[in-house]
């Protein structure tokens, strides 16, 4: 059977591998053949009782997990497998975390490290709060605006439009135990969400007869229910600009 998400062949073993470990351990478990070309050919190996107890131990007292180490001969030649559990909780190899995919082994970093933690503990970017996020700096226009509209469809009662801000956020489970705003709910109805996500805007442009051809652009910014009627704006006001220089 070929390398896929779940099974590696490596001829000899080397520390190294203990970040595969870390990555099928991360990610839905796995196996390794230690003694195994990628060719799926037995090669043996010679010193399988010295590994037979190093490894387990190393995995044990470097990243805290069991795995089962078993031996198998075929024509003499000896060869063992390495059975890795999926973790609940995030693996690391001296504090750097590993990913499984496919048949390659990952580095995690920056988002990709985030999304990684945050989904091991069952939890999403946009349940994470803010601490010095305000009640007081929610848009109240935005937040007429969706009231309204979340009424009209009959998505919320009536009455939500007549309750305090509390009420209206714990509601729409935007408010944490604690009471303290989530990311999404900045991002919805803050007034100023780049005030803590410097990303929280898009690119607009037009182009002419090739995508070198620039002939404008800007950036929308806002929260997330205002843009697209600032997009709708920004580009009826472009269209009737671009109108009138043609008539000039």
């Amino acid at each position: 059977m070929p390398e896929d998400q779940n099974l590696e062949y490596k001829e000899s073993w080397k520390d190294e591998y203990l970040k595969w470990i870390c990555g099928f351990a991360n990610a839905q478990g796995g196996k390794i053949f230690i003694g195994i070309n990628d060719k799926e050919e037995i090669k043996g190996i010679d010193n399988f009782k010295k590994l037979m107890e190093d490894i387990p131990n190393k995995v044990v007292s470097i990243m805290g997990i069991v795995v089962d180490v078993n031996l198998y001969a075929k024509a003499n030649k000896h060869f063992l497998e390495i059975i890795i559990y999926p973790s609940s909780i995030p693996i690391s190899y001296h504090g750097i975390y590993h990913y499984r995919s496919g048949s390659t082994k990952q580095e995690l970093k920056g988002i990709a490290l985030q999304q990684f933690l945050l989904n091991k503990i069952g939890k999403t970017w946009d349940d994470l709060t803010i601490k010095k996020a305000s009640l007081n700096d929610i848009d109240g226009n935005t937040l007429k605006t969706f009231l309204h509209m979340a009424i009209e469809s009959k998505r919320i009662a009536l009455d939500a439009s007549v309750s305090n801000l509390e009420t209206i956020f714990s509601n729409l489970h935007l408010l944490d135990e604690d009471g303290r705003l989530k990311n999404a709910a900045v991002l919805l109805f803050y007034e100023n969400p780049l005030k803590y996500f410097t990303n929280s805007y898009f690119k607009i442009g037009r182009f002419g007869k090739s995508d070198s051809d620039l002939k404008f652009q800007d950036i929308i910014e806002g929260n997330i229910l205002d843009m697209p009627e600032r997009y709708y704006l920004y580009y009826v006001q472009n269209i009737l600009n671009h109108l009138s220089d043609m008539r000039n």
